[in-house]
């Protein structure tokens, strides 16, 4: 009846795109600590979608194309938009505020598709599976922007305009050609060790306001 895919592999692509539309609206209204919360939910999503999606051995070719561009789609929102969307809740309101988060947004873009184009290319259509990123992946924000709050307090009135700064370096390195590996298990228990400190202070100074 209806077209895609509605089973368990994509659940957590689909929870992270909502949790990242609610952060854009977030921020949007000025909310950036609930916005900066729902871009960490996205992250987690995100580190375990794709091991959940392998748990399923009967996949389809089609499924499994499905899911790598669900993923990216879902990435875009998550991980293009909403920290650009932060940017604008932080006070980046002006024209030249406006072109650091334009950069960011494309280069977040560009980013995603090189990353489709050469998941196709070079190991889709191989059978091969992929081993290391070229370029800074895009759900990393997802831990260095929420550190980056963390030293909101103490930067104070000069924090928005060090965001905007760490926006457009990172940025920079989505584009740059230098290889990333791909995390392995160590690593995802590494990044979930520091993640969910990070993600229950955030979510401590939001409950108090």
């Amino acid at each position: 009846m209806f077209i895609g895919y509605y089973n368990y592999t994509v659940l957590l692509t689909y929870i992270s795109a909502i949790s990242g539309m609610a952060g854009i609206f977030y921020a949007l209204q000025g909310h950036v600590t609930a916005a900066v919360v729902c871009l960490m939910v996205s992250g987690f999503c995100d580190m375990f979608d794709g091991a959940v999606a392998r748990t399923k051995p009967d996949r389809s070719s089609m499924e499994k194309t499905f899911g790598v561009q669900i993923d990216s789609l879902s990435d875009m929102v998550c991980f293009g938009v909403l920290p650009a969307a932060i940017g604008f809740g932080l006070g980046l309101v002006r024209w030249f505020h406006l072109v650091i988060l334009c950069v960011y947004l494309l280069t977040a873009l560009i980013r995603l598709a090189y990353f489709n184009a050469t998941e196709y290319e070079e190991h889709m259509r191989a059978g091969t599976v992929r081993v290391h990123y070229s370029g800074l992946p895009v759900t990393s924000t997802a831990l260095i922007i929420p550190a980056l709050f963390c030293f909101r307090p103490l930067l104070d009135g000069y924090f928005p305009a060090v965001y905007g700064l760490v926006l457009l370096l990172v940025a920079l390195a989505f584009i740059t050609r230098f290889k990333v590996g791909k995390p392995k298990r160590k690593h995802l228990i590494l990044m979930t060790g520091v993640g969910v400190p990070l993600f229950l202070l955030l979510l401590l100074r939001l409950i108090r306001g």
